[in-house]
């Protein structure tokens, strides 16, 4: 963090303590990733809001934003469509909820719904 981050500091007036640390408690600290067996993960589809297109959502991911990419884009490269990674969820265009669970249960991931 930068020293002159005054954005992060809003909440912070003025302190009389000459020892005053400012402590952001908004630090990045990603969760470590569980093993794919430990994984609870949900698939589902759904079109609401999305023009009519069916979208197949998998969600319940435990870990860091990095594999949570490596792992949208095994799926979206085996389904062979596009999709994105956003809000801890897994997005893949397209009806594949048989697919994407015998994906994840051949990966691994045996708690897949």
């Amino acid at each position: 963090m930068k020293d002159n981050d005054w954005k992060s500091r809003l909440g912070v007036v003025f302190s009389t303590n000459p020892q005053f640390e400012y402590n952001d408690d908004s630090a990045d600290e990603e969760i470590e990733t569980l093993q794919p067996a430990q994984q609870k993960l949900r698939v589902r589809i759904e079109k609401n809001h999305r023009a009519g297109k069916v979208v197949t959502i998998v969600s319940g991911f435990v870990g860091t934003n990095d594999d949570m990419k490596a792992l949208g884009k095994m799926l979206k490269t085996r389904c062979g469509t596009g999709g994105s990674v956003k809000d801890s969820e897994i997005l893949v265009q397209g009806d594949f909820r048989d697919r994407v669970i015998d994906i994840l249960r051949t990966a691994g991931y045996t708690n897949s719904k």
